[in-house]
């Protein structure tokens, strides 16, 4: 009897035990992620997949050739879940990890290795498509632009300051280009001492220069330019058109809408160089155009140098533009059309090839009109000073004309222009009325060259124009 007492509690321990291990929780189970690459001293997030039976309690994350910070843990007492580290990379080419270890609260451990091959940083990046994610261009680097890039709907485009944008030579349907559609953005803030620059890839500029070491600010036509289109009211044959310079074929050139304060982003400190491509008869890309852009968008200290169409084109919208330079442009500087109802304040236009302005009436039922304030107008080899159409809408204040030459001239003095404190240097001896037609030598004060007291604030431009630079404003 004592036998089988004895043997009745062995069994029953055995047995004790055995149920006792078959409950044990399963040691943890971690998802090792995607093998990743990232350049040194850049950033990378890894996301580890887990189970744990007897539920979450901790993380451990060890980083080898860089190191590692945990972004997103898991939940405590969660049975699954992510977890998502963030791995800094070192200095060194090569390769890198993350161990992740997590322990439950049975206190058992599991792990897993992720790897990550570390590389030289890229500086020369090319773009060869449509940008649907929001997405960084990074100081110290240059984007080269293979076709016509557009910036969707909902997204933004980041450029930080000193970036290079250049573009492969193209015309016709092949022009490069940076277009943004309406409902995207553009944040490209420059500095003063880090501007933005856009230019040709026959340009050898380098991130930290401001003039072209080998192309003169003369040479025009080797990309296409920047096209920001935006939602504002426009006056046109419908509330909605197709941006010049854009093939119909490509829907992201569509421009105009109802919304005065709508935002396309910021363009500061930003120099636009050697563009104009031609895609067609008579249609080229203008250095900086402004389809249907609203108020919300902010346009300071921008400069458009050699290029093959117009400077600035404005196609009705609200936006405002302040601290502008047009710069050996082919064909008019300033161009504004359907009802554009924003203001150009200090600007300076150098040598264009065909009008210093035009500015354009109404082509649709809205109307409304621009101001012009504040500006210095070197005209030189332009064909003429300002060409109106009957019906301009249009306010000119506080603008300094010089470097006139015979045949140049205002032509017009229609009742929508309200005009003031205009001053002009014209050739010795010449006859105001033979410049400044149909009227409009009433707004005009004849001044010596130098003797001005209107124009603009040239030490807006200085550090950061190549205009300002190379001596091309030192008479201004």
């Amino acid at each position: 009897m004592k036998k089988i007492l004895i043997y009745f509690v062995v069994a029953s321990l055995a047995i004790f035990s055995s149920c006792k291990k078959d409950e044990t929780n399963k040691i943890p189970a971690v998802t090792v992620p995607t093998n990743a690459t990232v350049e040194i001293s850049s950033s990378v997030d890894l996301t580890f997949e887990f189970t744990s039976e007897a539920g979450f309690k901790s993380t451990n994350a060890v980083a080898i050739n860089g190191t590692v910070t945990v972004k997103t843990d898991g939940t405590i007492g969660s049975e699954s879940g992510s977890i998502v580290v963030t791995f800094t990379a070192g200095t060194s080419v090569g390769a890198g990890s993350v161990v992740l270890t997590i322990t439950d609260n049975d206190d058992q451990a599991g792990s897993a290795t992720a790897v990550i091959s570390v590389v030289e940083e890229e500086l020369e990046v090319s773009v060869p498509g449509n940008i649907t994610e929001n997405t960084t261009w990074e100081t110290g680097k240059v984007y080269t632009l293979e076709s016509r890039i557009a910036v969707l709907a909902g997204v933004t485009l980041t450029i930080q300051p000193g970036v290079i944008v250049k573009g492969q030579a193209g015309t016709g349907a092949n022009a490069t280009a940076l277009l943004i559609a309406r409902g995207g953005k553009i944040m490209a803030e420059g500095t003063a001492d880090s501007p933005i620059i856009f230019t040709s890839v026959a340009d050898e500029i380098m991130p930290g220069e401001i003039a072209s070491p080998n192309l003169d600010p003369v040479l025009n036509g080797l990309w296409g330019g920047l096209l920001i289109l935006g939602n504002a009211p426009i006056s046109a044959d419908a509330a909605s058109m197709q941006i010049e310079g854009i093939p119909p074929s490509d829907q992201n050139g569509l421009y105009g809408g109802d919304n005065p304060a709508d935002n396309s982003g910021v363009i500061r400190y930003v120099s636009i160089r050697h563009g104009g491509t031609n895609i067609g008869e008579g249609n080229e890309i203008n250095g900086l155009t402004l389809g249907g852009v609203g108020s919300g968008t902010i346009i300071e200290n921008v400069e458009i140098i050699a290029n093959q169409d117009d400077g600035i084109e404005w196609f009705g919208g609200t936006v405002s533009v302040k601290n502008a330079i047009i710069w050996n442009v082919g064909d008019d500087a300033v161009d504004t059309d359907q009802s554009w109802a924003g203001t150009l304040d200090n600007f300076i236009v150098v040598n264009p090839g065909d009008e210093c302005f035009e500015l354009d009436g109404p082509e649709g039922s809205m109307s409304a009109g621009h101001t012009l304030k504040n500006g210095s107008v070197y005209a030189d080899g332009a064909e003429g000073l300002v060409d109106l159409d009957d019906n301009s809408i249009a306010t000119m204040t506080s603008i300094y004309f010089f470097g006139v030459a015979t045949g140049q001239d205002f032509d017009l003095n229609p009742t929508g222009l309200v005009a003031s404190g205009l001053q002009a240097t014209l050739p010795e001896g010449a006859i105001v009325t033979d410049y400044f037609k149909a009227g409009s030598d009433a707004y005009v004060t004849i001044v010596a060259e130098g003797a001005n007291t209107v124009g603009a604030d040239v030490t807006k431009f200085q550090t950061w124009s190549w205009a300002s630079v190379s001596g091309a404003l030192d008479n201004f």
